[in-house]
């Protein structure tokens, strides 16, 4: 019996994990109508023309079927460049640990693709006291960038 209430955990928790994602404070999630990689492709070169990098790729998929499980396609991008880099580390040592920002591409069961990511205002509100308002405007910016960059990809 435990057995099977172990399965069915197992599977809650695997359908669970494709659920689409609602938005939340501080967040942006932007649902497409392309396919996952061509979503992931318009992100890239989006990315680059709104004057930013890729500088980080992660997600489970790929080694997931490696282990032969299927799951929706699912993939972290992190942005940043160096000005921004240069700017953030000048104002707030600690506030650099958020660096990249990260874009969150999902893909549901149906094969609905969403982009999301976390306001660059939202990640370094926290430390503002400490680095004053050079900060806010400085994530002001970036919110403008990555919304860009959200809007060209979708």
């Amino acid at each position: 019996m435990r057995l099977l209430i172990g399965l069915c955990l197992m599977i809650w928790g695997c359908a669970a994990a494709a659920q689409s994602l609602t938005p939340r404070d501080g967040w942006v999630v932007m649902d497409s109508d392309k396919p996952f990689d061509v979503l992931l492709a318009d992100t890239r070169a989006a990315v680059s023309a709104n004057g930013m990098a890729v500088v980080t790729q992660a997600g489970p998929t790929g080694a997931a079927a490696n282990r032969g499980i299927t799951i929706p396609n699912n993939r972290v991008v992190g942005v940043f460049n160096n000005i921004f880099a240069v700017k953030v580390l000048g104002l707030s040592t600690a506030a650099m640990i958020e660096a990249p920002i990260r874009l969150y591409l999902t893909e549901d069961e149906a094969g609905n693709a969403t982009l999301s990511y976390k306001t660059p205002s939202f990640v370094f509100a926290p430390y503002i006291p400490e680095a004053g308002p050079a900060l806010a405007e400085t994530a002001a910016e970036l919110d403008a960038i990555f919304l860009a960059i959200a809007e060209a990809a979708r």
